[in-house]
């Protein structure tokens, strides 16, 4: 009998995080046969539109999956697991958002996101385990506000301590945690995970 294969990691990315030092992206490099969910070309405020794009490559994978969410792409899985059903592994979802309360300056405001589908916030369990890692001193979320989400979600809460919102604007680039978080979730032993140098 063949072993089962590793499940395949699906990157979901927030509003902002297509850039090459987000630790994302790196993560995406490191796993073999990730799949990151693309930007969209217009409509990337809609949160439908994301929930599609996510269902998309989803519906493409015909194994396990780990879902690996960052910012608003962790409210993109929210909304999904509230429309579809498809297996799911486990996901990690790194410092969500707060879009109950107002955002800083630059960001979405609370009148922007409801038109766009994204309040209510789901708050039912989530048909998956779960990995909730929430940043003390987030400037897009208040821990305990996070906190509460993950109770909600029925996820298990890591406290990464004072990462801002991890992401390279709070200095964040790669985070080697995320891997370890990873194989977790989806049980991959650490050899089968990352790609071997050519």
């Amino acid at each position: 009998m063949s072993p089962t294969a590793p499940p395949t990691v699906v990157i979901v990315p927030g509003l902002r995080d297509h850039v090459p030092d987000h630790w994302q992206t790196v993560l995406a490099d490191r796993i073999a046969g990730a799949r990151t969910v693309p930007p969209l070309t217009s409509g990337r405020l809609n949160c439908g539109a994301q929930v599609t794009a996510l269902n998309e490559v989803l519906s493409d994978i015909a194994g396990p999956v780990v879902v690996v969410a960052h910012s608003a792409g962790v409210m993109t899985v929210a909304h999904w697991a509230r429309r579809h059903r498809r297996p799911i592994a486990g996901a990690l979802l790194a410092t969500p958002p707060d879009f109950g309360t107002p955002l800083p300056e630059g960001h979405p405001t609370p009148e922007a996101l409801r038109e766009n589908g994204w309040l209510p916030v789901p708050r039912t369990t989530l048909p998956f385990p779960s990995i909730v890692a929430a940043s003390t001193d987030d400037p897009l979320a208040d821990f305990d506000r996070v906190a509460e989400l993950a109770r909600a979600w029925g996820s298990r809460l890591v406290d990464l301590g004072p990462v801002g919102h991890l992401n390279p604007a709070s200095g964040h680039g790669e985070w080697p945690r995320a891997e370890e978080l990873v194989r977790e979730l989806g049980r991959i032993p650490s050899e089968a995970s990352v790609r071997r140098p050519v």
